[in-house]
């Protein structure tokens, strides 16, 4: 049933995967309903009830812009609190790859923000147990979305006015993965800043990534949109989870993140190499836009009106 509900899935389909993918297609489908309700009673939603069956119950979950959560107890008022935000919040698996006890979930989320529509892509990381009960968890998405057309005081896209500009390249065959054993080497080239040795290990695949609204297919767009990422973030990380599968490969680096005259946040990117040549980036661009006072702010004024 799992796998008929997601649009490309890849890997070996163990029974603790296919557990799994049905807790998270379950709750992705779930109508809320009544919003759930601050406080211990809100553990007791149908729909609270269904995330949380999706961890293990010492599991870690981190989310942009939060330190890791861990167990129950924390999760949960997590949970409470954005389905109290974004109540109609629905989402579909689209692709999906399985590697050992790693699970990257990929998803189309739609939403209604103060009565604006709202769609955007997000990855959901997983370290899978014996029972398909996720142990690790890490969530990658732009939350700038949920703020850009709802709060007039939102601050600006990062990556606003960046895209391909004049005679677009010619076709040409989608270019080979990127093999995992030239990964050390990618993660000095995103440490170090080092926007030539990024472009060159991807070669003419399409950009995609936060703030864009059409893939860049241009070299000097792709240059430029990694500049102005560089321009405002110091990045220091680490390798995190990689899955491969028949035809895409996930990519993960975990750390932290410095704006200038900013303290270091944890930041991590996810990035995705699919089978017809795409190039894609998923990290929230929020702690690259604004200091954490000014972001809860923000979402406190989202949440109150």
């Amino acid at each position: 049933m799992a796998q008929a509900e997601v649009a490309r899935l890849e890997g070996r389909i163990t029974p603790n995967v296919c557990a799994f993918l049905q807790r998270q297609i379950t709750f992705g489908e779930m109508p809320t309903g009544t919003a759930p309700q601050p406080g211990e009673s809100g553990f007791e939603h149908p729909r609270v009830k269904a995330y949380l069956d999706i961890f293990d119950t010492d599991a870690t979950l981190w989310e942009a812009g939060s330190r890791a959560r861990r167990g129950r107890a924390e999760i949960g008022p997590a949970i409470i609190n954005s389905l109290g935000l974004v109540k109609d919040l629905r989402y579909r698996g689209t692709n999906v790859v399985a590697d050992g006890s790693t699970v990257v979930f990929g998803q189309w989320n739609e939403a209604t923000v103060k009565g604006h529509k709202i769609a955007f892509p997000q990855i959901a990381r997983n370290v899978l147990g014996d029972d398909g009960k996720s142990l690790q968890a890490r969530r990658y998405y732009d939350r700038h979305v949920l703020l850009r057309d709802t709060l007039p005081d939102a601050p600006v896209g990062l990556f606003e006015g960046i895209a391909d500009s004049g005679p677009a390249p010619a076709e040409a065959p989608a270019p080979p993965r990127p093999r995992t054993a030239g990964l050390p080497q990618r993660l000095a080239a995103w440490n170090s800043e080092d926007i030539g040795a990024l472009l060159a290990r991807t070669g003419t695949m399409r950009l995609s990534g936060p703030g864009l609204d059409a893939p860049l297919k241009t070299a000097a767009a792709r240059k430029a949109y990694l500049q102005r990422f560089f321009d405002t973030a110091d990045v220091q990380f680490k390798a995190g989870q990689v899955a491969v599968g028949t035809t895409t490969t996930y990519v993960e680096w975990h750390g932290t993140v410095t704006r200038p005259r900013g303290e270091p946040v944890p930041f991590g990117i996810m990035e995705r190499f699919g089978p017809g040549g795409e190039w894609e980036l998923y990290f929230d661009t929020l702690p690259l836009l604004a200091d954490q006072k000014t972001i809860d702010e923000l979402f406190a004024e989202l949440a109150g009106s």
